[in-house]
């Protein structure tokens, strides 16, 4: 008689509810045998607490464990992450319209200093009389129709570098900054593999 056997992916990262029971099903995809899959998903893998903190990490031998306890005739193939992290998601509370305004006019004003500071780093203001010069042959102490196309210019590259606009999008390609927070996740999720790693092992 041939083995049954059971493909597990598990999901890389997911979001659970406080004091939830988490299944298989939660936490995997899986392509189990005819008439198994009742049996397995039907039963809690883990219950979230109190004192899980925000981030519980579960290995793929606590799923392996858990399938052999009620199937132990299983043969079981993973096809992916060695491990799930279930990120809690408490209820959050609504930020204060106070600070909202205080870090807003903070990164607003901030900003725009840093970019005078630049402009004046760099003596913009010659860089510009001298173009004006190039093009009209004259003398102008302030070359609007140079700098008011650069302002403008300035707040549009922005905007397309970043590309969005508040919450629109100009298109489905991933922004330098969604990229950096991207990389920064993973980085954050090899790290809470590795130091709950160290805590199985203590």
């Amino acid at each position: 008689m041939s083995k049954k056997i059971v493909y597990i992916r598990l999901h890389h990262r997911v979001k659970v509810k406080p004091n939830q029971q988490v299944y298989l099903n939660d936490v995997a995809q899986c392509i189990l045998p005819p008439g198994l899959e009742e049996q397995l998903d039907g039963i809690p893998i883990y219950q979230i607490s109190q004192t899980d903190g925000r981030l519980v990490m579960i290995d793929i031998l606590q799923v392996i464990r858990f399938i052999k306890k009620r199937v132990p005739e299983l043969d079981i193939n993973n096809l992916g992450e060695n491990q799930a992290i279930l990120e809690i998601d408490y209820a959050s509370k609504t930020p204060h319209l106070v600070l909202v305004s205080f870090v807003w006019l903070l990164l607003f004003f901030g900003s725009g200093l840093a970019i005078m500071h630049f402009h004046e780093d760099v003596n913009m203001l010659a860089a510009h009389q001298k173009i004006y010069h190039i093009l009209t042959s004259a003398e102008s102490e302030h070359p609007f129709i140079l700098q008011i196309p650069y302002s403008l210019g300035l707040g549009l590259g922005m905007i397309l570098f970043f590309n969005r606009v508040f919450k629109k999008k100009f298109n489905n390609e991933p922004s330098p900054l969604e990229v950096e927070m991207f990389n920064y996740q993973q980085n954050l999720d090899l790290f809470t593999v590795m130091e709950g790693r160290k805590d199985e092992k203590k």
